[in-house]
């Protein structure tokens, strides 16, 4: 779980038509010399986009990782589509962020200071568009910052959405709060206790449901359409969430093994899994063909050749500029980046704006790295 930047082995190529357990990994990547600052692709939506910071406090239950802490204190990163088209563009991070998170993952081919560059294309703190849009709640993988999914929120945004991404602090490498305090990741140290995983997504279906709770009453949201997206451990709290919550109508899960339990009697609002080799239907974690017989309403089971449990994160967008040479045979970032905001949005686009996405109903030759699972 740690390992949450390095460019991982790479997994074998799944046949377009076939739906089978993935080869042994090969070997790592090697590090390169850093080229210069990331820049974030494009957003492909239609409208400009806007971000901001929420810090929000539930004093009804003691923070769980911090036992000095009476409180569980969140930060939530907004974005949204706003009419604004100029202005000072966010930050990706902060230079301690930057430092803590490669420090973290044991990156050195970089200064420390490297991901604070990162370019993004949100303007801080911009007016929101005054419609009312649907709500999509993104969460992180274990030690990741909310920071690490920037290129999926502000693609959604433009597309129309607010976004509420959530960081859970001591969860993650860095988490930066007002006057500068920063949370490291106490969890990391426990991360290998019996019944981790299924407790962190109770916790984080918790932190979910309270941001549902305080979500400002300005903020221009359609509370009937609300769906949540997670990457690995954030993408089995999606599901955990839509157990507890039923205002979250909608899940994706990106590559996450599925921690919480769905009862006997199923899960019958929409829920996709997209996922890399490792996920597929009889492969290594058994999770996903355990969860897809109690999904009983609409589902899709959707499996990317060539990526890698990072695919579906900035991860490989930032690889230039950390150093780090791609692995053979593994989605290129652009590829992967492309191909996860085309499949969230139209999962979202179907569900939440009820506009029926071809895409989703059968292999597409504009995506013949998708593989629809089981076959």
């Amino acid at each position: 779980m740690r390992q949450i930047l390095a460019v991982a082995a790479g997994l074998a190529v799944l046949a377009a038509s076939a739906c089978s357990a993935p080869a042994p990994p090969r070997s790592a990547a090697a590090s390169a010399t850093p080229a210069g600052p990331a820049a974030l692709p494009a957003p492909t939506g239609d409208h400009p986009v806007g971000t901001t910071a929420l810090y929000l406090k539930d004093t009804s239950r003691p923070d769980p990782w911090n036992l000095d802490a009476d409180a569980r204190e969140l930060k939530v990163t907004l974005w949204y589509p706003t009419e604004q088209h100029d202005g000072q563009r966010a930050p990706y991070m902060t230079p301690k962020e930057s430092e803590l998170l490669l420090k973290g993952t044991g990156i050195a081919s970089a200064p420390y200071d490297t991901l604070r560059k990162t370019r993004t294309n949100a303007i801080k703190d911009a007016e929101p568009a005054g419609e009312k849009r649907p709500l999509v709640v993104l969460s992180p993988g274990f030690t990741k910052p909310m920071s690490t999914l920037t290129s999926l929120a502000e693609d959604l945004a433009s597309r129309g959405y607010v976004v509420a991404g959530i960081d859970h602090p001591y969860e993650s490498y860095a988490t930066t709060f007002p006057g500068g305090r920063v949370a490291e990741c106490l969890a990391c140290d426990s991360n290998s206790d019996p019944g981790f995983g299924a407790g962190l997504v109770q916790g984080r279906a918790a932190d979910v449901s309270f941001v549902l709770d305080r979500l400002p009453a300005k903020w221009p949201i359609d509370r009937s359409r609300i769906a949540m997206v997670g990457q690995s451990i954030g993408g089995s709290s999606a599901i955990a969430t839509m157990l507890e919550d039923p205002r979250v109508r909608a899940g994706i899960d990106m590559d996450g093994t599925a921690y919480a339990r769905i009862p006997k009697s199923g899960l019958s609002r929409p829920v996709m899994f997209l996922g890399s080799a490792q996920h597929v239907s009889g492969g290594p974690f058994p999770t996903w063909d355990r969860d897809w017989k109690l999904l009983t309403g609409w589902k899709r089971w959707i499996v990317l050749s060539g990526a890698e449990h990072q695919s579906f994160t900035d991860t490989p967008l930032l690889s230039d500029a950390l150093g780090i040479k791609p692995t053979a045979g593994v989605l290129s970032a652009a590829r992967a980046a492309e191909l996860t905001r085309t499949y969230v949005a139209a999962f979202l686009d179907q569900h939440l704006k009820a506009k029926r996405q071809a895409i989703l109903d059968q292999p597409s030759p504009r995506y013949p790295e998708a593989t629809f699972c089981p076959d």
